[in-house]
């Protein structure tokens, strides 16, 4: 038998679950005491399952894959930080290896995301037309772990703006095969006018979803799709803005505009009933690390401080298909010196992590 831990204070099961104490036995949770132990290590504070970044990068840098070494580097942030699950929302490198680390989190991956040809990052996606679309779908939906990633929209060269990628008919075809396939479907979107068609066409998610306005919310709503707002990384679309401004100046005003309405945006979603769920973007230009910062933005946005924390934690959880704090569930779990419902600003000071039962942290 591995090292007991004997987990004490509060331990947030749920919302509404709390309980005294838990045990780690052979790296999984119980909550009846091992008999017969002698050899306990004792951690005290306040604990919730490892923290979710449902829209995460591993193994992906501003110019595409990067080394083993980098990516561990990125893995290891996330975790140190508290972050033990990750969907990866699309990355070229094959971070298949980090299954085989107990020291690192555990990845959820969407395969590589699928973009039009010249219409997102260079040596990111799988660059298409829409007579492949169906075909890549199928494939990555074979390589992920349940998920595929869509470029919805990007910017438009001739157009000088933000514009849909994807023919309705194109994209009906590739969720009904993802669908088909057991994987769902998440789509980068900052825009506006390709939201319908793709809520329309089946969707799962949507990644950013800034150009969600009040005519679309209630489709949103009544087909229960989920965003990941990304707040911590569309901050930075001033800053893009300001560097595209001599070539795309209306593409430079919508992302500004964008920017300007992000808290009512999530706010509006989240009264409607739309699921919200805690995601950084993590691994292009933005640094690992960062969903105690998007906890705190949501709660910036008026999302309430239990409902923010759930979206990193036993909501994010629940929607991925992966366990918490349950009985028999591998102890991925997070303990804090402060109670993280009472001030969300106690996930960016974890005093212990513990990974598959090993305090890590």
């Amino acid at each position: 038998m591995s090292e007991v831990l004997h987990v004490r204070g509060r331990i947030l099961v749920g919302p509404e679950d709390v309980r005294d104490e838990l045990w780690v036995i052979d790296g999984r949770i119980s909550y009846d005491r091992p008999a017969g132990v002698r050899d306990v290590r004792t951690l005290d504070g306040w604990t919730l399952p490892g923290l979710v970044d449902a829209h995460c990068h591993v193994g992906l840098d501003a110019h595409g894959a990067v080394p083993r070494d980098v990516a561990e580097k990125q893995a290891l942030t996330d975790r140190d930080a508290g972050t033990l699950l990750v969907r990866d929302a699309g990355s070229p490198s094959d971070t298949r290896w980090i299954d085989d680390r107990e020291d690192l989190p555990k990845i959820i991956r969407a395969g590589r995301h699928i973009a039009r040809t010249r219409r997102y990052i260079r040596n990111y996606a799988h660059e298409i037309e829409p007579d492949d679309l169906v075909a890549y779908v199928a494939q990555e939906a074979r390589r992920g772990d349940g998920w595929v990633k869509l470029v919805g929209d990007w910017i438009d060269r001739d157009l000088g703006d933000l514009s849909a990628c994807w023919p309705r008919d194109a994209v009906e075809a590739a969720i009904a095969e993802a669908h088909r396939l057991g994987a769902r479907v998440t789509a980068h979107c900052f825009a506006e006018d390709s939201l319908q068609d793709l809520v329309e066409a089946g969707i799962d998610c949507i990644e950013h979803a800034t150009g969600l306005t009040g005519d679309l919310i209630p489709l949103f709503a009544e087909r229960r799709v989920a965003i990941v707002p990304t707040l911590v990384n569309i901050a930075t679309f001033p800053r893009l803005a300001d560097g595209g401004e001599s070539r795309f100046p209306a593409w430079s005003a919508h992302m500004r505009r964008l920017h300007e309405r992000r808290y009512d945006t999530v706010r509006d979603a989240y009264d409607a009933g739309i699921p919200v769920y805690v995601g950084t973007d993590a691994g292009g230009t933005l640094a690992h690390g960062l969903a105690a910062a998007e906890v705190e933005e949501l709660v910036t946005a008026g999302i309430p401080p239990l409902r923010a924390l759930s979206a990193t934690t036993w909501a994010a959880r629940e929607w991925l298909g992966r366990p918490g704090l349950d009985e028999g569930a591998p102890a991925d779990l997070v303990v804090y010196g402060t109670d993280p419902r009472e001030d969300v600003r106690a996930l960016a000071a974890p005093r212990r992590v513990v990974l598959d039962g090993r305090v890590v942290g």
